[in-house]
């Protein structure tokens, strides 16, 4: 890959993966919820989850919605169920010492497959595989999926730390309450654009 497309595409992977979007808000909640190690499994869902959708977005599975546009619709209410559901999961989330032993941050298939319904995901894996994926072949588009994830990773553990270092200010169970119901309101609001497509 060309060292300049290489450099545009690190630039790009940090910035779309270190700005507010749903996998962060939900990654600052689990961070505050959980502990960054109980989130790592989450972490590492939405990183490689990411990854696989670019691979596949770069063989063309993007050309779907262009062929059965009635799919876009059914993806977009997939995305709105099941954000508003993880909304409500967040909103209701109870503090550590009040837990049940059932309850548990997202798993790395969970997040995988979040990736699938998260509009942000989505532009970012067409952005990176129709600006950086140049060249013949299915090579460039696995170049992508390689170096995206190095750069996400890092930059969402980011969201799971600062959720994490936030755990001593929430152990009162009203401003949990607060912190659990902003995050579950900035999700919803997330779904803004899509709501506007």
């Amino acid at each position: 890959m060309n060292p300049n497309l290489v450099i545009g595409l690190i630039s790009f992977a940090f910035v779309t993966s270190i700005t507010p979007g749903p996998n962060n808000l939900m990654l600052i909640a689990s961070g505050a919820n959980f502990g960054l190690r109980r989130s790592l499994p989450h972490m590492l869902g939405i990183s490689l989850g990411h990854s696989v959708m670019v691979v596949l977005v770069g063989l063309g599975l993007a050309g779907l919605f262009d062929l059965y546009p009635f799919a876009k619709t059914v993806l977009k209410f997939a995305a709105v169920t099941y954000m508003l559901w993880l909304a409500w999961k967040t909103a209701h989330a109870a503090a550590p010492a009040e837990r049940q032993s059932t309850v548990r941050p997202l798993t790395f298939l969970q997040a995988a497959a979040f990736q699938w319904v998260n509009p942000k995901a989505w532009a970012m894996a067409l952005g990176a595989v129709s600006a950086y994926a140049q060249g013949p072949g299915l090579a460039p588009v696995i170049a992508v999926a390689a170096i995206f994830p190095c750069v996400n990773f890092p930059s969402i553990a980011v969201w799971a730390r600062a959720g994490e270092e936030m755990r001593h200010l929430l152990t009162n169970p009203n401003r949990l309450k607060v912190f659990n119901w902003t995050m579950a309101a900035l999700l919803v609001l997330s779904l803004w654009p899509v709501l506007r497509l």
